[in-house]
């Protein structure tokens, strides 16, 4: 017998529709704020995530999926969907079609690391990119966005956080700060944190070792050290999404994982999922598509891990949908009545009309129970007299009534009541 690869989760039949509903309610979200889907290949050369998520970050240093191809080639199962978007943007020659580029997209993702509570090697994001506008709107409408999608999901004790990590000239004063602050402290932290002290000491920030975030905890806060354009920008932010009625605090400690970010960040975070408590998470990467090789285009989007909503979901009552069942299933009793049940069942199917028969020879009591676990609406009886009458009995399940309808009627009969 084989196994699953660790770190990897099956999608079973009894659960495939919460998946669906989640990506519905995705895609709703998608229409409502204009977005166009995009689909990225699952692999990309590596050369793109090493200079787009960042050479000093944990998914490229440690969690990547990187091997050569049978042409001697470094390719890398893409560990999340913003530098796939970017490239796609740049090589395409999106940046000359009219601006903002606004799109969506529902793929997997993968990265090496030690699977636990809410986080696999394989997972699957619905993600949001917005390419072209500089403005505070922009900020303001992605994160309404992820709010506008969490709320669709009927999710509670969601808490917003948003942050500024300014731009390459206010960072380059809070890096120094952060060195000050550090360097004293250095021989306290662990062996991660004093190499990011020389390639990224905002990095150091994001450390999840206790023993560094008892030291973090009095490190200056980036929101001190902010240009006169990026706290007007962050101000600018604040006031939208308080026009807009998104409840949110300010976390001067956000600073996400990947190096593209700038200015506003933001997560939305949940007690609900132990320590990996992020649902959803994004920020502006003004630089991106420059460093990665097209126009100067400012940008910003949003990553939401559809592993970690489902487990909150689940711990909440009532929040799934039933999924879909048969509005109704025809027993047969013998080999004609059963020649007529496939008959009207393809005649129901080409009306739409979700509808089931039986394909293992049972008894007319097993299928009666087969339809009762399916979860029927209607039962409908073929047998000897029904075949000569052309007429049969169709029973409610919920309560045990019954009608005559004729065979013929029956898909009329059908569309004609809601349950």
């Amino acid at each position: 017998m084989y196994n699953i690869p660790k770190g990897t989760k099956d999608v079973l039949p009894g659960q495939s529709y919460k998946w669906q509903y989640i990506e519905r309610a995705a895609r709703s979200v998608a229409r409502t704020f204009n977005l166009q889907e995009i689909r990225t290949p699952t692999f990309e050369y590596t050369e793109l995530f090493r200079r787009g998520v960042g050479e000093t970050t944990d998914v490229v240093g440690k969690e990547m999926y990187t091997f050569e191809d049978k042409g001697g080639r470094s390719v890398t199962l893409k560990p999340e969907g913003t530098a796939g978007a970017v490239r796609l943007f740049v090589e395409n020659g999106l940046s000359s079609q009219p601006l903002p580029m606004k799109a969506f997209y529902i793929t997997p993702a993968f990265r090496y690391e030690r699977p636990q509570s809410g986080r696999l090697r394989e997972f699957h994001q619905f993600g949001i990119e917005i390419f072209g506008s500089a403005e505070p709107e922009a900020d303001a409408e992605v994160i309404f966005a992820a709010s506008s999608f969490i709320k669709k999901l009927k999710l509670k004790n969601i808490k917003l956080e948003i942050n500024s990590i300014g731009c390459k000239t206010c960072r380059a004063a809070y890096n120094r700060a952060l060195k000050e602050y550090f360097e004293p402290r250095l021989w306290e932290m662990c062996d991660t944190c004093r190499t990011r002290f020389d390639s990224n000491p905002l990095r150091i920030l994001d450390c999840k070792e206790e023993g560094c975030k008892k030291i973090t905890a009095g490190a200056p806060n980036i929101t001190d050290y902010l240009c006169p354009d990026c706290g007007a920008h962050f101000k600018k932010v604040r006031e939208l999404l308080d026009l807009e009625g998104v409840e949110y605090a300010v976390n001067p400690r956000i600073v996400r994982g990947l190096d593209y970010y700038t200015r506003t960040v933001f997560e939305f975070v949940s007690s609900g999922i132990g320590a990996q408590g992020t649902v959803c998470g994004g920020g502006r990467y003004d630089g991106l598509v420059k460093e990665l090789g097209g126009p100067d285009t400012p940008a910003i989007g949003f990553g939401a891990g559809i592993e970690r909503l489902l487990m909150l979901m689940e711990n909440t009552p009532s929040v799934f949908p039933k999924p879909g069942a048969p509005k109704i299933y025809l027993a047969s009793m013998d080999d004609d009545s059963r020649r007529e049940a496939f008959k009207i069942l393809c005649r129901l199917r080409k009306a739409g009309i979700n509808a089931e028969a039986d394909l293992m020879g049972r008894s007319l009591k097993s299928q009666m129970k087969y339809a009762d676990k399916l979860g029927a609406v209607y039962v409908a009886v073929i047998g000897r007299d029904e075949l000569e009458t052309q007429c049969a009995n169709v029973k409610k399940m919920s309560d045990g009534s019954a009608e005559k309808v004729y065979l013929s009627e029956l898909e009329t009969y059908l569309k004609g009541r809601k349950k």
